[in-house]
C-alpha cells in the first residue's frame, strides 16, 4: 500500500481519534514530573547570540527552584499503576513486534510543522502546570535552547523531542508503550530503573536467556546494539535517523531522553563503548531543557513559525516525513 496524506488519516487507517487525549497529556505530565523531582533530589529574547558548545552550562533555568511543582507524592499512585503496566508488558516479544509493525504499516505523511499542529488538537490542554498547548510546550524547550546560544540542529532537536507522542494515536496499544522512562529489554532489569519491584510480572524477568544480567548482549556492544522499550523515544529516533540530517548527538538526546536509568543514574554503563560515552555527555547537555522549560513564559507560535520552518527545511530535506 502507498502512504496516506494527512487529509486522509482516519479510525480505520492508522490514527484512533476516539483516544483520551486528555487523560494521554495528564499522565504525561505526572510522568515527567515525578523525574523533576528525582532530579531536584540530585543535586526573552530570541535574537541572534553567539553560538555556545553545547556543553556549557544551561542558563534558563539558573534562578528556578526545580522543586515547586507538585510533590511526588501525588503523581507516584498513577505513576506507579502505570508504570507496573509499562514494566510487565514490555517484552522482547512485544518489542520485535513493534517495530516490525512500525517498518511495515501504511505511514501517515505530513511535514513536521503539521505534526507539531496534530499533535495540538489531538491533545488537549489539560497540563497541571501549565495551560499550553503541545506547539507551546515544543517551542519552550526550543526557545529555552536558542536563549541559551546552543546550535540551531540543538534548537530543533528541542522543537520535535517529544513529538513521537503521536505514536499514541497511530497504533499504540496503550500509554505504556509511548510514554515513561525506558531501559532496554532482552536482559536482567537493573534496579536503577524506577519502581523495579514492579517488572515480577513480566515474563522475561526469569527467563533464562533474557533474565540474566547481559543477556542477548556482551559487554561493550554499544547502545546502538541495545534493543530499548518502545515508545515516543525510540519511534521518533528511527524516524529522523531515516529522514533527517541531524547529527549523532541530536539522535542520542532524542532517542535516549527519557532513559533516566542510564543518564541520570548510572546504570548500564557495561552496555557501552567510545560513542556512547560522548553521546552521554549530550543527553545529560540537554536534560535540564527538557525537564525544566515548561514552567517558561509564554512563547508565541506564529511568532516563531517562521524561524523554526527554516530550520525544520535545514534538517529534514524531503519536508514531507512519513510518521
Amino acid at each position: 500500500m502507498s502512504p496516506i496524506a494527512l487529509d486522509s488519516l482516519s479510525a480505520d487507517t492508522i490514527v484512533d481519534e476516539k483516544r483520551d487525549g486528555l487523560a494521554f497529556e495528564a499522565l504525561s505530565d505526572d510522568i515527567q514530573e515525578v523525574n523533576v523531582l528525582k532530579a531536584a533530589l540530585k543535586g526573552k529574547d530570541g535574537g541572534a547570540v553567539q553560538e555556545k558548545d553545547i556543553y556549557s552550562q544551561s542558563e534558563f533555568d539558573a534562578e528556578k527552584d526545580k522543586t515547586q511543582f507538585r510533590q511526588y507524592e501525588e503523581a507516584c499512585d498513577r505513576v506507579k499503576n502505570f508504570y507496573r503496566e509499562q514494566h510487565e508488558k514490555q517484552t522482547v516479544a512485544y518489542n520485535l513486534k513493534a517495530r516490525n509493525d512500525f517498518k511495515s504499516q501504511t505511514r501517515a505523511e505530513m511535514t513536521v510543522w503539521e505534526a507539531m499542529e496534530k499533535l495540538n488538537s489531538l491533545i488537549d490542554e489539560s497540563d497541571p502546570d501549565t495551560s499550553l498547548g503541545q506547539i507551546e510546550h515544543l517551542l519552550q524547550a526550543a526557545e529555552a535552547i536558542r536563549r541559551d546560544g546552543k546550535p540551531r540542529w540543538m534548537q530543533l532537536t528541542g522543537l520535535i523531542h517529544d513529538l513521537g507522542k503521536l505514536l499514541f494515536f497511530f497504533g499504540a496499544r496503550g500509554q505504556w508503550d509511548v510514554v515513561g522512562d525506558t531501559f532496554p529489554v532482552g536482559c536482567a532489569f537493573d534496579k536503577r530503573i524506577i519502581y523495579p519491584d514492579t517488572f515480577q510480572g513480566n515474563p522475561d524477568h526469569n527467563d533464562s536467556i533474557y533474565g540474566t544480567e547481559y543477556g542477548i548482549y556482551t559487554p561493550g556492544c554499544g547502545l546502538d546494539n541495545v534493543m530499548l522499550s518502545w515508545g515516543h523515544d525510540e519511534y521518533l529516533y528511527h524516524i529522523c535517523k531515516d529522514q533527517s540530517t541531524l547529527p549523532q548527538e541530536a539522535l542520542a538526546m532524542i532517542r535516549y531522553h527519557s532513559f533516566y536509568p542510564w543518564h541520570s543514574a548510572g546504570a548500564y554503563r557495561w552496555m557501552m563503548d567510545a560513542h556512547d560515552e560522548r553521546m552521554l555527555e549530550a543527553v545529560k547537555a540537554f536534560n535540564p531543557y527538557d525537564l525544566y522549560s515548561k514552567s517558561d513564559d509564554l512563547p508565541k507560535a506564529e511568532e516563531l513559525k517562521e524561524y523554526y520552518m527554516e530550520l525544520i527545511d535545514e534538517y529534514f530535506p524531503n519536508k514531507v516525513i512519513k510518521w
